[in-house]
């Protein structure tokens, strides 16, 4: 789960965070121009809100929400840095927002929880990694985080390329390393590039192992030309880097939104491997009864919760009352999962232990 997501939902999930809750989810404009049309959802789902609050807390007063709705609709940076979706949260004390990357319901709850399925399911294959671009003579590093790629900024003296790393070391390939000459030919110039090579390759995993700043020990994957993952695997003692997963082809020139888009195969694979890990859990103490999780979950035995996303399709049910509460159960169950340090997945079905629709693990 991405660790932002986790973050939140403990946040919300925690029993200091009082209620009544207001959450909004909706998917967002990126461009300039649809930034009147979010406004205008905003408010539409402002005055859907303060009726349905007016109704169930008739008692309190709607007005800090009022207040957060008309601070929210004035901020441009909010409109300005939107992504696919957005989380809206209020309470009468505190305002979250949480960018989504997926695509939502556009709909809004009140009630004593806030909803989280969303905030889940965009945590769910969503990976936090380290990419490193290695050619031959140079490397840049990046960030994948809620599936956005950011450039790592590196001191002046990190070997970002060949002359830097090695400096008075070199030992005379520099240009002939470049240009991408034979390696393997007996000829002392091409020994002097492959000496290079490597000793390059050694003080950028020094500086990986020595430098760089990793104590949530999230993974590094390369992407770099099969012959230069291998020249890098020989001489690679860091850690946290992972070879079985990479993306093979040349980084050469691309935009750093060019390779973003090649990043493709690492969240496949990542996503593959998840979901083989949760069909072992079919042999596990479970229950696939919505009546045996909730008691369990109240009870904190739920050790993992598993939603199929059918449970959440729009128009479910003949009742579009029955929707709305039948998500806010589970929603409920969900938050008393995490409540009590247990984890909660939103999958589709064919990724779900056993194909279930819902299915929980136990404690005990």
């Amino acid at each position: 789960m991405a660790k932002i997501g986790r973050e939140l939902l403990e946040r919300l999930s925690d029993e200091g965070v009082q209620g009544p809750f207001v959450t909004i989810m909706m998917n967002t404009n990126v461009s300039p121009q649809g930034v009147e049309k979010d406004q205008l959802k905003i408010k539409n789902f402002m005055k859907e809100a303060k009726k349905r609050f007016d109704k169930r807390y008739s008692e309190q007063d709607w007005a800090p929400f009022q207040e957060k709705f008309d601070n929210l609709l004035n901020d441009k940076a909010f409109f300005r840095d939107a992504t696919k979706s957005v989380a809206i949260i209020l309470t009468a004390e505190e305002t979250y927002i949480h960018r989504l990357s997926i695509t939502v319901d556009d709909q809004y709850y009140v009630g004593d929880t806030p909803y989280l399925l969303a905030i889940i399911k965009n945590a769910q294959f969503n990976y936090r990694y380290y990419l490193m671009v290695l050619n031959r003579s140079s490397m840049s590093l990046y960030f994948m985080s809620n599936k956005k790629l950011s450039k790592v900024e590196l001191p002046s003296d990190a070997p970002t390329d060949l002359e830097t790393a090695l400096g008075s070391e070199l030992t005379g390939g520099g240009t002939d390393f470049r240009a991408g000459l034979g390696y393997h030919s007996g000829n002392p110039k091409d020994e002097e590039v492959e000496i290079d090579w490597n000793n390059y390759y050694q003080a950028i995993d020094n500086f990986l192992s020595n430098e760089l700043e990793n104590e949530e020990k999230v993974p590094l994957y390369l992407f770099a030309l099969s012959e230069n993952q291998t020249t890098f695997k020989k001489n690679a003692k860091y850690n946290h880097y992972d070879p079985s997963i990479a993306i093979t082809r040349s980084p050469a020139q691309l935009s750093m939104q060019e390779i973003e888009e090649e990043t493709g195969p690492i969240t496949e694979e990542l996503s593959k491997r998840e979901v083989e890990s949760y069909q072992k859990l079919i042999n596990r103490k479970n229950f696939d009864q919505v009546a045996d999780i909730k008691q369990a979950a109240e009870a904190g035995r739920v050790d993992q919760f598993f939603i199929a996303t059918s449970n959440l399709q729009e128009n479910f049910g003949e009742d579009p009352e029955a929707e709305y509460d039948w998500r806010q159960v589970l929603n409920t169950i969900s938050r008393d999962v995490l409540r009590n340090s247990g984890d909660v997945f939103v999958l589709e079905q064919e990724d779900a232990p056993g194909k279930k629709s819902l299915f929980a693990t136990l404690r005990y």
